[in-house]
């Protein structure tokens, strides 16, 4: 019988077999035939310490006895709270306040109107976004205005706003990012929204600390709002906390998701800095922040979130995270001798390079026999068209390290 289920980013007039997972653990998922499945890419980014953490399911077992639900507008519960006092004491000062939704694109969307009203409701409007070549920022609709345009975007291009573009920082290229910034940041554009560091579905390219930290220095110097998109970037993927730490800079507006909850539940946080938040509160109705969702700040999501900081406080995660990117960087150093291989890169966890032969284009034929290739194996791996990209769970051991590696390995030959 043919499932009625209609699958993301998933073509299904080529028919490709679609695997039904049973239960995971660790590193690794099962399949409803017995098959065990190593989780490359923690199953889309999400899943931090691994698939049914024990705290964390537990904290949800807990919540799940108390509170499923409640609206949030106008009402609040204890998860919620514990979890904005914990993340304003963990993320640097001065972003103080936290606005809650459901996923990474409902946070930037937050973030692109947190924007837009502080400019409305202060020193006069200004409606210019301004974002880096080849970004991607999620689905929804300013979302995806604020990404690349291209074959993702392509048939709802109507719908988009028109945005201000600098050019990625190529290394040894830097300079024309600046400049191009510096130019824009002087037509006095509202924000400024990039992901640090690293761009995930732009190709796991990667661009320096330093240029990081330049980048926000010209928006400060111009009054530009900077947003920074850590929702992939974010909870030790890129090696600490937030990529922004290795540029020494915070944020006006922070997006976080993904690996909030340890990947275990969907949640997303938006957080703002005071003058965002006063910009918005008023004793006039008509200046509130006008954002919401049904499952706002869910009691069972944020339990689970709690459970994740608390594994952060109390865990070695840092040195977790540390000795899985020396043991990547090992197997990464011995694939990128193949002749096939280029662009060999790491960055924390996150394991990167182009295979030569295929397009740098997203729909490259390379991405669906590798990710054949390597289903038929037992590994969950999905090239950005000819660009491979390792990111497990921090608990992955050596043998499933090795059984990733020696796939590709095993394509390439």
């Amino acid at each position: 019988m043919t499932s009625p289920v209609w699958h993301p980013f998933t073509q299904h007039g080529l028919g490709e077999p679609i695997p039904l997972v049973s239960h995971a653990e660790c590193a690794a998922l099962f399949t409803a035939d017995g098959g065990r499945i190593v989780d490359a890419i923690s199953s889309w980014w999400v899943t931090t310490h691994g698939h049914g953490h024990p705290r964390i399911m537990a904290a949800i077992a807990e919540q799940a006895t108390k509170l499923d639900q409640i609206i949030f507008a106008g009402w609040t519960h204890e998860p919620a709270e514990t979890l904005a006092r914990a993340l304003v004491t963990l993320m640097p000062p001065p972003l103080a306040h936290v606005f809650f939704s459901d996923s990474g694109s409902t946070s930037v969307e937050v973030a692109l109107k947190m924007a837009l009203g502080f400019w409305a409701n202060g020193a006069g409007p200004r409606h210019r976004i301004l974002v880096m070549e080849h970004s991607y920022h999620g689905d929804t609709i300013g979302a995806m205005s604020v990404g690349a345009r291209g074959v993702f975007n392509q048939p709802y291009a109507p719908l988009l706003f028109d945005v201000g573009t600098v050019p990625f920082p190529e290394a040894g290229r830097e300079q024309a990012t600046l400049d191009a910034l510096e130019a824009h940041c002087r037509q006095m554009p509202a924000a400024f929204i990039v992901e640090p560091l690293i761009l995930g579905a732009g190709g796991m390219r990667t661009y320096s600390p330093a240029t990081l930290a330049r980048m926000h220095a010209i928006c400060r110097r111009h009054d530009v709002l900077f947003i920074a998109d850590e929702v992939m970037t974010a909870w030790g993927r890129t090696g600490t906390l937030l990529a922004c730490e290795q540029a020494g800079i915070v944020p006006d507006i922070l997006c976080l998701s993904k690996g909030l909850t340890g990947g275990s539940l969907p949640l997303a946080v938006t957080l703002a800095t005071r003058p965002i938040f006063e910009a918005h509160r008023s004793g006039d109705r008509a200046r509130m922040f006008f954002h919401s969702s049904s499952y706002t700040a869910n009691p069972i999501a944020c339990a689970a979130a709690n459970a994740n900081l608390a594994i952060w406080r109390d865990e070695p995660v840092l040195e977790r995270i540390a000795d899985l990117g020396q043991r990547q960087q090992a197997r990464l150093d011995r694939i990128a001798r193949h002749a096939s291989v280029r662009g060999a890169r790491r960055l924390g966890t996150i394991a990167a390079f182009e295979i030569d032969g295929g397009t740098a284009s997203y729909l490259s034929a390379v991405a669906p026999r590798l990710m054949g290739f390597c289903r038929d194996r037992g590994i969950l791996l999905r090239p950005l068209g000819n660009t491979v990209y390792v990111m497990p769970p921090y608990c992955i051991d050596d043998a499933d390290l090795d059984a990733i590696y020696g796939a590709v390995e095993a394509f390439l030959a």
